[in-house]
């Protein structure tokens, strides 16, 4: 499939998914939105991609935010309408996929930028790395889950200074916070990546979507983490994954996963 503003290329089990608007700084607008969920849809459903890593082309910007002359003019109704349909669309749609994605940050993760890199199951930075949420300097909010994945991330009050005062944090201060995982040189990060992932690609895809989803529903309202836990561990037992790992173990040798 052909992309205008993204390129997609599967290796390995792994697919990076890479934002390629450096003019822009890969800034976010509805186009690339839409490829993106293209993208992430269509990785989800190859049976050969274990990993999927989100990166931005270049070295200065991941996403340096939303592409504002898109909804300068917007009203109430279509501002409400935006940010629903962008999460729907690709931000929680990214958060609740069964195959676990990476983004690497690579400089700038601003705005919408970074409320994609949240969206991600983790987060590893270059150490040229800048984050923040300045969307109220422009007189609005993050509109695309950054006010509930940031909380969640570094915990209520660092979340509320860093939207208010529209700052910005470099990667070893993210490190500190807990927003990424890891923080390495620009020349190692997509190295770096590239080994965590060959290290989850190792176990059971199975196993590795139940566990994103009963995590995630730790963080629902109105759902029990617990009892999403307790029926997606019973679901395992009825997998060809769970007969192929339980079975190795106990023959003493390496499991071949087959994601069924």
């Amino acid at each position: 499939m052909s992309y205008n503003n993204i390129l997609s290329t599967t290796q390995d089990g792994i697919t990076t998914i890479t934002i390629n608007r450096p003019s822009k700084l890969n800034a976010l607008n509805s186009e690339t939105i839409q490829e993106l969920h293209e993208a992430f849809n269509a990785a989800n459903e190859d049976y050969d991609t274990k990993v999927i890593i989100i990166i931005g082309s270049g070295e200065k910007a991941f996403v340096a935010g939303a592409d504002i002359s898109e909804f300068a003019d917007f009203d109430v109704a279509e501002g409400g309408r935006l940010a629903a349909e962008g999460q729907a669309k690709l931000f929680d749609f990214v958060a609740n996929l069964r195959t676990p994605v990476i983004a690497a940050v690579n400089g700038f993760a601003l705005g919408g930028g970074l409320e994609l890199a949240m969206a991600a199951h983790f987060r590893v930075a270059s150490d040229n790395a800048k984050m923040g949420l300045p969307e109220v300097s422009l007189g609005v909010i993050p509109g695309y889950g950054g006010t509930q994945r940031l909380p969640q991330l570094v915990g209520k009050g660092r979340a509320m200074e860093l939207i208010m005062t529209a700052g910005m944090i470099d990667a070893n201060q993210a490190l500190q916070y807990g927003l990424v995982n890891h923080v390495t040189s620009l020349e190692e990060l997509v190295p770096l990546v590239e080994k965590i992932a060959g290290k989850i690609k190792r176990n059971s895809p199975v196993a590795i979507g139940a566990a994103i989803a009963a995590i995630n529903a730790g963080f629902e309202d109105g759902v029990n983490g617990f009892e999403t836990e307790i029926s997606e561990f019973g679901n395992c037992f009825g997998t060809e994954d769970f007969v192929e790992g339980t079975q190795a173990f106990l023959n003493k040798r390496k499991p071949v996963f087959e994601g069924k």
